[in-house]
């Protein structure tokens, strides 16, 4: 079945759960292949990215194009306006606005 089939099925249709209530397309992640060929998930990638950001250097944080490198050579084939759109979904600002005192 095709993604956008997937994809148009679920919008607007929600799910009550023990632990609250998701959008149906919560359940369904897209992801991408690895350099090795493993399958990732973009919820994967964004907490590596959240984990990336948290530990960085306050003082000097990181920019996508230096995150998309890390990523690189973990594997992970990502492109730098991929890490600003994950970044920014996951309401994290950019470096300049990151950076602590």
């Amino acid at each position: 079945m095709d993604i956008s089939t997937v994809s148009r099925v679920c919008k607007g249709k929600y799910v009550e759960t023990d632990f609250g209530v998701f959008e149906l397309k919560y359940f369904f992640n897209e992801g991408m292949e690895t350099e090795d060929g493993e399958d990732i998930s973009t919820l994967r990638i964004k907490e590596r990215l959240s984990e990336i950001i948290n530990n960085e250097d306050k003082k000097k944080p990181l920019s996508d194009e230096k995150i998309s490198q890390i990523l690189h050579k973990e594997g992970v084939p990502i492109a730098r306006r991929t890490v600003a759109k994950y970044r920014e979904q996951l309401d994290i600002p950019k470096a300049r606005f990151r950076r602590g005192i």
